[in-house]
């Protein structure tokens, strides 16, 4: 336990002096999906670079056609078969949640540790099931845009995304994994915040990860961060560091549990995006 406690702190300064620096350092896909998201945003670029960004990542490239193949974006089967045509048919915004999924599925791949890498893949997982969830009831409610529901819900693990990266440098963490998750939980909302700063993101979205129960006392939701807020709570992965805290999945809690909620008023509200979701789930996943 002693390596664990000596790389833990050794870990926690370094991450520390990064944030203190406001340098903090990105895993190569993480890098590629910052590239891209920043290409997209600029005016000044034209879908023949952002296409060319897409190229260099092979994964990236692929999952973009077969999105803009599926049913829900290409009702008549019209075939795409290259990027730039995928890139304009799916539209930037679902492009920069895409590059996101891509990345962060890369990361639970190839992690040296077996176990680290069981906890990345079902991280991942959540991540994506969260933001389809999102899309599905921001498209239901049509109070906020799905594709910017859709990238929130993507970022929502991103803090613990880059802390488990970042812990393949450090092979003693993966010896206890209930520290490591609290070590993770310790860190996870500095680092989360430097990084959503790194990806300039508009306000609209840093403002949704700033509430804690945002649908107490109101229903339907009104707000991104209440559909986030309800997006968590409606997944079927649960995020395994909260399993391996002993928090309790949504299944696995009263019907009166979750703060502000009736639960007649959840179940027909996912009920009737469940189909959405799916398809959402689907494209991300493909």
């Amino acid at each position: 336990m002693k390596d664990f406690e000596s790389q833990a702190r050794a870990f926690g300064e370094q991450i520390e002096a990064e944030i203190a620096e406001g340098h903090l350092s990105f895993p190569t896909s993480l890098d590629v999906s910052l590239r891209i998201k920043r290409l997209a945003d600029s005016p000044a670029s034209s879908l023949e670079e952002i296409a060319a960004a897409v190229k260099t990542e092979p994964v990236l490239s692929a999952k973009t056609v077969r999105m803009a193949n599926a049913v829900t974006l290409n009702p008549y089967a019209t075939p795409i078969t290259n990027v730039a045509d995928a890139v304009r048919r799916i539209g930037l915004a679902s492009l920069r949640c895409l590059a996101f999924a891509v990345a962060a599925e890369q990361l639970a791949q190839d992690h040296r540790s077996p176990k680290m890498r069981t906890i990345a893949s079902g991280l991942w997982m959540h991540s994506v099931d969260v933001a389809a969830w999102s899309c599905a009831i921001a498209r239901e409610l049509r109070i906020v845009n799905p594709d910017t529901a859709m990238f929130a819900g993507m970022m929502t693990d991103i803090g613990q995304f880059l802390l488990l990266a970042r812990a393949a440098d450090y092979p003693a963490l993966a010896e206890d994994l209930p520290r490591f998750a609290e070590f993770v939980t310790t860190w996870n909302t500095p680092v989360s915040q430097s990084v959503l700063e790194v990806f300039e993101l508009p306000e609209e979205i840093l403002d949704a990860f700033e509430h804690g129960a945002p649908c107490a006392g109101s229903w339907p939701p009104a707000s991104l961060a209440a559909i986030l807020f309800v997006a968590t709570h409606a997944v079927d992965t649960p995020n395994p560091f909260d399993k391996l805290m002993g928090l309790k999945h949504r299944t696995d809690l009263p019907d009166s549990a979750i703060p502000g909620i009736d639960q007649r008023n959840l179940d027909h509200l996912l009920e009737s995006t469940r189909e959405n979701r799916q398809l959402i789930l689907a494209a991300l996943c493909g």
